[in-house]
């Protein structure tokens, strides 16, 4: 696992929203809330950890983007995200602003 962490943590990149829309639309976008790790949903997506997942999803910290966040993401053409490909899904999580 900690090997697919490493590999993970190398193919975290950044992408701004309109890089990003076209996975939207094969419903392939993930948001990651910024109390988790996007790195730690990545290893747990690629090391199929259901009941980890679950939990994310049921709590909230994992979701699909709201019609809401379309829409303002959308309105703002330099929005960027941190983004992380695990097949099929591209998991995406804003930047902490300092």
């Amino acid at each position: 696992m900690t090997d697919t962490r490493e590999e993970l943590a190398t193919k975290v990149d950044i992408a701004d929203w309109l890089s990003l829309r076209a996975h939207l639309e094969r419903g392939g976008v993930i948001v990651v809330d910024p109390l988790l790790e996007l790195i730690e949903v990545g290893t747990a997506l690629a090391a199929d950890e259901v009941q980890k997942v679950q939990r994310w999803l049921s709590t909230g910290l994992l979701t699909k983007p709201s019609h809401e966040q379309v829409q303002t993401w959308d309105a703002d053409k330099g929005k960027i995200f941190n983004c992380l490909i695990i097949s099929p899904y591209v998991l995406i999580q804003e930047p902490v602003k300092p």
